[in-house]
């Protein structure tokens, strides 16, 4: 796949990701505080531990290491027989400690991979490592009445437990990325260990990027962007990015080893401090912690509980439903868009001879219509009020032939904005399918005595008027006749004048 940057010919660009995502526990990394703080006011779900205070002793989440090691085994990663944590020092003012209890050089998680299609053909991304860690409290920024500003720091998030996955820089371009990132997503969403959402803040991601000449291991400078919140500001950075630096490399200038922020309003990256190297933490072994030694059988047993997995739920789709490569894998990208299909194919009452048809049609409206209404209301399927046994509904009118689809499609903007079912909408505005020929042949009458010149057409060989007449009749009809119905009457009164 080519450059984001149309001088990319001369370089290429390498990327590296850095994604931290936050692990759905009860309770915090170290101590017995609730995780659940995005709803909480400021600074509830707290103790000594995630506070700081001096003499406290930290104790191990159990289910986060689970949690960890399923990630690792997902992502084809090998669990080693011996795990550490380290405290990272640094002095920000989220951390409350002035260090963080992370891991270092004996994560829980080693050397797997992830796999990605670019253009139609496989790519294997490595993977480095995955371990666990916390997360920092949060600052909020304030400007009172006079105009000054300030800070809060709300440490609610302290302490929660955060999972952080670190790619090889195998990545060449900034689509490349985004794919590795929708996929990495997916898979911790069907393993269940993280809601994945990026507008929250529960999934992160940090990009290491630098470009060298094509055809050379020469690098002419990393760099790291932060503050990328959803999968478009992420190749829209890394965009950016690449095109900022091999524009300085061509006018002979140098790229520091730097950290800059994604400015999403601007479009554009912004210095905000040199890099730091692992040296500048003072890594040392966590004191309060001891080593973790994780058996084998522990590890099997773990590897025993893994899920159905994107690819694999996809492969079935299209072994059992008969869906193509295309849209099984838009359907299975994220869990609950494939959970919402398979409940709304399961609420089904069409017979099992024709599940395939039925799969093929749920699928058709969902990649279509469902998901047109989530993007524009800004929420994913489970948010939706049209519930899968809605849209099943739905679907059972039009394959009966009560509705027609496009009947349906007002139906379901409808029960998307209300939550009311097919059958009361249908019932309630009048909109069942006019399929009886009685009631049709009288409205086909009289759209051919109006539109003669049409009928001439016909007869003269066009039948693009044939359209034009059906179109007609439909239109008489507020969209309900039958179209099928109405073209065969329509068919049959002009053969019938000869």
């Amino acid at each position: 796949m080519a450059d984001a940057s149309p001088l990319g010919s001369k370089y290429e660009t390498i990327i590296g990701l850095e994604v931290h995502a936050q692990l759905l526990t009860k309770s915090k990394m170290y101590c017995g505080c609730s995780a659940a703080y995005a709803s909480a006011a400021p600074n509830t779900h707290v103790d000594p531990v995630c506070l700081g205070l001096p003499g406290v002793l930290p104790v191990i989440n159990r289910q986060a290491i689970e949690y960890t090691i399923m990630t690792g085994l997902a992502l084809n990663c090998t669990i080693p027989p011996y795990t550490k944590f380290d405290r990272k020092n640094y002095p920000y003012p989220d951390l409350m400690k002035g260090y963080q209890i992370s891991q270092y050089d004996a994560p829980l998680c080693l050397g797997g991979w992830l796999g990605i299609d670019v253009n139609g053909e496989p790519k294997r991304i490595g993977i480095t490592r995955v371990h666990l860690e916390e997360d920092v409290a949060k600052l909020v920024h304030r400007t009172n009445a006079l105009g000054e500003s300030y800070s809060l720091v709300d440490v609610n998030r302290a302490g929660v437990p955060l999972m952080e996955i670190v790619s090889e820089p195998d990545m060449r371009s900034p689509e490349e990325a985004r794919l590795y990132l929708v996929k990495l997503r997916a898979i911790l969403q069907y393993l269940g260990v993280s809601t994945g959402n990026m507008e929250e803040g529960s999934f992160r991601c940090d990009a290491n990027v630098s470009v060298r000449p094509r055809g050379t291991d020469v690098f002419l400078g990393k760099v790291e962007v932060k503050n990328m919140n959803s999968f478009r500001a992420v190749f829209r950075a890394l965009s950016y990015e690449v095109e900022r630096q091999i524009e300085i490399v061509d006018k002979g200038g140098t790229i520091p080893q730097e950290t800059r922020g994604w400015v999403d309003d601007r479009e554009v990256t912004v210095s905000q401090r040199s890099k730091e190297y692992a040296h500048d933490y003072r890594y040392f072994p966590e004191p309060d912690l001891p080593p973790l030694m994780p058996s084998r059988e522990w590890v099997e047993s773990i590897r025993a509980r893994l899920p159905e997995l994107p690819e694999a739920r996809r492969d079935r789709f299209m072994a059992e439903l008969g869906l193509s490569r295309y849209d099984a894998d838009l359907l299975t990208a994220g869990k609950p868009f494939a959970d919402y299909f398979e409940q709304a194919l399961a609420a089904s009452s069409i017979s099992p001879e024709r599940r395939q048809e039925r799969a093929k049609l749920t699928s058709n409206w969902m990649l279509g219509e469902l998901n047109r209404l989530l993007n524009d209301a800004g929420i994913e399927a489970p948010q939706s009020r049209a519930t899968p046994a809605h849209l099943s509904e739905l679907l059972d009118l039009i394959q009966a032939g009560t509705i027609s689809a496009r009947t349906g499609k007002e139906v379901f903007a409808e029960m998307f904005a209300s939550g009311a079912d097919a059958r009361q909408i249908v019932e309630k505005r009048g909109l069942t399918q006019v399929s009886g020929t009685g009631e049709l042949a009288d409205i086909v009458a009289r759209v051919l005595a109006d539109n003669p010149q049409a009928v001439a057409d016909y007869q003269s060989g066009k039948e693009q008027a044939l359209k034009f007449l059906v179109g007609q009749v439909m239109k008489e009809t507020r969209g309900r006749a039958n179209p099928q119905v109405a073209n065969t009457l329509i068919v049959e009164e002009l053969k019938s004048r000869g």
